[in-house]
């Protein structure tokens, strides 16, 4: 499978975040790509006001994305913000092409490093997953790869590659914790992972104005080894990648971590004093 990670900087305004998906969709397409997966916040970056720019998945946006999908003929994979209770938004992955229609909010936001996404942002509670091509492939954002057992349930539900899209806060240390937690989710769930990031907004020459994760590039693909087989810098860029499905079995043969574990998804081993 012929896979694209489309590693852009998008800005507050919807509409004109979709002419870049046009262009990258299209870009894609001429690559003979299968699936392109766009960052977390493609809609509308964060630091915007959310609730506001929010829309359901029947809206305009969503609907432009459909029709993008339908004119390049790829299943696109993309980050928005969808109306939900008590005035918050979800922050939601929408799956979308030939023979997929698929939804995905985040199930763990990112309260943390000085940051409260819960502030506006209501979880998920659902794992998702989608059919390309009788391949399965689980829906993660961001903060979801600090959680191994979101990835184990994209592999226990039949997954062979999981898509991470993602606006990773900037600071100290945060591109090696990225590099660390991709390759170890792919690895303790032995699947291929896909992660595409928002570019490093200074890479554009685009100040911060807020401590707002907007991204900082980096993305990757990893194979179910924990090794890194494809990355990009901190700008913008188009990374193109044939996955070998079957290498999972291999994989899974040489180190059954899935098979051997011992305890349920969420117990945890009695303490002896």
């Amino acid at each position: 499978m012929r896979i694209a990670l489309s590693q852009i900087t998008t800005g507050p305004h919807p509409e004109r975040n979709l002419v870049l998906l046009r262009e990258q969709a299209r870009r894609a397409a001429d690559a003979d790509a299968r699936v392109v997966v766009f960052p977390e916040a493609a809609m509308a970056c964060f630091g915007s006001p959310l609730v506001p720019l929010a829309e359901p998945l029947d809206g305009p946006w969503a609907t432009a994305v459909r029709q993008i999908a339908k004119e390049t003929g790829l299943v696109l994979v993309a980050g928005m913000f969808t109306p939900a209770p008590d005035g918050k938004v979800a922050n939601t992955l929408l799956a979308t092409g030939p023979g997929v229609e698929a939804a995905y909010d985040k199930i763990h936001l990112y309260d943390a490093f000085g940051y409260a996404e819960s502030d506006s942002v209501a979880p998920g509670s659902e794992v998702v997953t989608i059919d390309v091509d009788g391949a399965r492939i689980g829906l993660a954002t961001c903060y979801d790869v600090r959680f191994p057992e979101l990835f184990r349930a994209h592999a226990d539900a039949g997954a062979v590659l999981s898509l991470l899209p993602a606006s990773w806060g900037a600071g100290p240390g945060k591109r090696e914790q990225w590099e660390l937690l991709t390759r170890a989710r792919a690895l303790d769930a032995t699947l291929w992972l896909a992660a595409v990031g928002q570019a490093d907004p200074a890479a554009s020459g685009i100040l911060p104005t807020s401590n707002a994760p907007t991204g900082i590039g980096h993305s990757a693909v990893v194979g179910p080894d924990g090794t890194v087989r494809q990355s990009l810098g901190e700008e913008p860029g188009m990374l193109l990648a044939d996955l070998d499905l079957d290498e999972v079995s291999t994989v899974r043969r040489a180190v059954p971590v899935l098979a051997n574990r011992r305890l349920p998804l969420g117990e945890r081993p009695s303490v002896q004093r």
